[in-house]
């Protein structure tokens, strides 16, 4: 009697998982549009795009780092940052630890280009995590994240963290941790946590979502900072609350959190992004003068128990 070999043990499971693999590439490709011909209903392709979104997000890298990390063909990559230099998206600038390199920025121009992308990004990700009930959306973040794990080999960031819009349960707690690291730190009295929940509330009740935005940062599920953006006129945006929890301190996300106030602002037409603080805050006081921003007017007060300095920051965007 004739007898079909058997398989090398686990080959049926690894061609069933093989194909289980390609089908859920299939699905998530059709999901976010990658199989649309300009990603985002933009100009750029997915490899521009990614691109784009790097030099957005880093200080100054080089095409060699560019290359390494997202794994491009270095000629592949050469040829598309011509490109952007041609069309004034991108400026060079001799690297000075090693004079044979340039490092890459985005110009003015390149930051506009990219903020309607990286805002129809965030419409996309949240319109896909909408179709979710809560719990849902917890499962699929986590799944997302064991992927990365899994997947990354070491490219994750040891500390990864996301960004992401306002939630129920967070007025409460930034409310609370602003009072408590204020007072902690600056010895405020309660009044500025009164202060919080006022500005806080006041976001709620009046929130434009045309003009306004706000961003959570998050990591391993808890919160750990955040920053806002509101109207204060047609042409002014207003940047609000700023802080990052001393546990995730040093990893960028107050500079993140501007960066990403920035770009709003100017995605949505404002002329000026303005901000209120108080010169004891020096390491806020760091991020908004490297992000641009200048010196207004500062007036001496008293406030949340103490004797202050207020201070007016403006950034013409």
């Amino acid at each position: 009697m004739d007898t079909v070999p058997s398989p090398p043990h686990g080959q049926v499971d690894l061609d069933s998982q093989v194909d289980a693999v390609r089908a859920f590439s299939r699905f998530y490709t059709r999901q976010i549009g990658l199989l649309d011909e300009g990603l985002l209903a933009s100009p750029f392709s997915l490899t521009e795009a990614r691109v784009l979104y790097e030099l957005a997000h880093r200080d100054g890298p080089t095409a060699a780092e560019l290359g390494r990390d997202l794994g491009l063909d270095a000629g592949y990559l050469s040829r598309l940052l011509r490109k952007f230099e041609e069309r004034g998206l991108i400026a060079r600038t001799a690297s000075p630890a090693d004079a044979r390199q340039s490092e890459i920025a985005l110009t003015a121009a390149g930051g506009e280009a990219f903020a309607p992308l990286n805002e129809a990004s965030h419409r996309q990700a949240s319109a896909l995590l909408r179709r979710l009930a809560p719990a849902a959306r917890d499962r699929l973040v986590k799944a997302m994240a064991v992927v990365q794990d899994l997947l990354g080999e070491g490219s994750r960031p040891a500390v990864p963290y996301l960004l992401r819009p306002l939630q129920v349960g967070d007025i409460g707690w930034i409310t609370h941790r602003q009072g408590l690291l204020y007072a902690q730190e600056y010895g405020w009295d309660e009044s500025f946590e009164a202060l919080v929940a006022e500005i806080l509330g006041a976001f709620v009740k009046s929130f434009d979502p045309a003009r306004e935005r706000s961003w959570i940062a998050e990591r391993e599920g808890e919160v750990v900072g955040s920053v806002f953006v509101v109207r204060q006129s047609d042409a002014v945006a207003k940047l609000r609350l700023l802080y990052v929890e001393p546990s995730a301190r040093g990893l960028g996300i107050g500079k993140r959190l501007v960066e990403e106030c920035i770009r709003f602002a100017r995605a949505k037409g404002y002329g000026t992004l303005t901000l209120w603080t108080n010169d004891v805050l020096a390491s806020a006081r760091h991020i908004y003068q490297s992000a641009g921003f200048t010196l207004a007017d500062e007036e001496r007060h008293h406030a949340f128990g103490k004797d202050l300095v207020g201070q007016n920051w403006n950034l013409a965007l």
